[in-house]
């Protein structure tokens, strides 16, 4: 029964996966219809076409791979004569266009984590309640009634910063920033302790409570915005750190593991009913839409943000980038992708053989 259920969440994470793909592509879609360009084709999956039908001047498909999408725009890779084609366009209006899929990722992003808060009762803020015996964040002055607004300079506005801000920094030395009687405070930096845990990895124990308020719509609808914003903010944090060599290949994970993921998180969750295992899944969703806005307005080949810089460039000098110049860009950028792709699921796959976890 447990493995039946396992495999239904696996399947609706894979719905939802395919959401988040059709709703990225919907972003520029519509964008593109609002500014007057015409679409060719909107369609779902890439590989073989399974399904088509044409409502108007585009062709509406879903195609066999449910590992991407596109929204084919008249004249958005070559020249054409189309007064509607996308390169005909002014450069406000494709750039509109362009930002739109990442947009509308953290837009549903914001949406999902709205009905993840329903159930939720009691939402954490970060205001000291009390310590345990002996504790570490005590002994330096930490005293109860302090709001903590930073870890090792990593601002706080929620528990899931609080969280994220406390894995990222060096347990060794780690330092809080506090607020108390309206002046923030700089506590001294000090070691946490460390705990091993079943499996004898090393894990960081927390030696201080926080505050908790109860539900109602004020709460439910702050905390929609704070923790879709903190989520941007992890994300970026994250990539942040890859590109500055702190988290390498193993900490990466393409499909493979994203399933593996999903797997591990959702049989977790089963242990306390399908409704936190549901949860959880939802929660890993919404990260990877949010990272799937963020990570596609990055600056680089292939990707959204590659374009934009290129518009950006033709609004500032006001000529636009050859399309024969800018195509060769892209298309070497998504080799590298691909390439990258390609390493990523191969990773994953050893370490499924190895029997290790993501970033193991």
């Amino acid at each position: 029964m447990r493995a039946l259920m396992i495999a239904l969440l696996i399947v609706l994470g894979i719905l939802l996966f395919g959401f988040v793909i059709f709703f990225h592509e919907l972003g520029h879609f519509l964008m593109a219809k609002a500014s007057g360009i015409r679409v060719n084709e909107f369609s779902l999956g890439m590989g073989p076409r399974l399904l088509r039908f044409g409502k108007g001047e585009t062709e509406y498909s879903l195609r066999l791979l449910p590992i991407g999408g596109f929204c084919a725009m008249e004249g958005e890779d070559e020249e054409s004569s189309d007064e509607r084609a996308f390169g005909n366009k002014p450069v406000s209006r494709r750039i509109l266009v362009v930002v739109a899929g990442g947009l509308f990722n953290i837009l549903l992003g914001l949406i999902l984590t709205f009905f993840s808060l329903l159930p939720q009762e009691v939402f954490g803020d970060p205001v000291i309640s009390g310590f345990t015996e002996g504790s570490v964040l005590e002994s330096v002055g930490a005293q109860k009634g302090d709001r903590i607004v930073s870890v090792n300079g990593y601002a706080v506005f929620s528990d899931t910063d609080l969280s994220f801000g406390m894995a990222m920094a060096d347990p060794t030395q780690m330092q809080f920033t506090v607020k108390r009687d309206g002046a923030r405070i700089a506590l001294p930096a000090a070691a946490m302790r460390m705990v091993t845990d079943e499996e004898g990895r090393e894990q960081l124990q927390v030696d201080f409570a926080i505050h908790g308020e109860q539900r109602n719509a004020g709460i439910i609808a702050s905390r929609t915005f704070i923790d879709t914003f903190s989520m941007v903010r992890m994300v970026v944090a994250s990539l942040k750190g890859l590109f500055t060599g702190r988290f390498g290949l193993n900490d990466l994970a393409g499909p493979v593991g994203t399933a593996q993921a999903i797997s591990e998180v959702t049989g977790a969750g089963l242990d306390f009913g399908f409704g936190a295992a549901f949860s959880n899944l939802l929660r890993m969703i919404i990260l990877i839409t949010v990272n799937l806005g963020v990570v596609n307005l990055l600056p680089l080949p292939a990707l959204d943000g590659g374009r934009l810089l290129f518009l950006i460039w033709e609004a500032v000098t006001r000529k636009p980038v050859p399309a024969k110049y800018e195509g060769i860009v892209h298309g070497l950028g998504f080799v590298l992708l691909i390439v990258l792709m390609v390493v990523v699921t191969f990773n994953d796959i050893l370490r499924l053989i190895r029997g290790g976890g993501i970033g193991g």
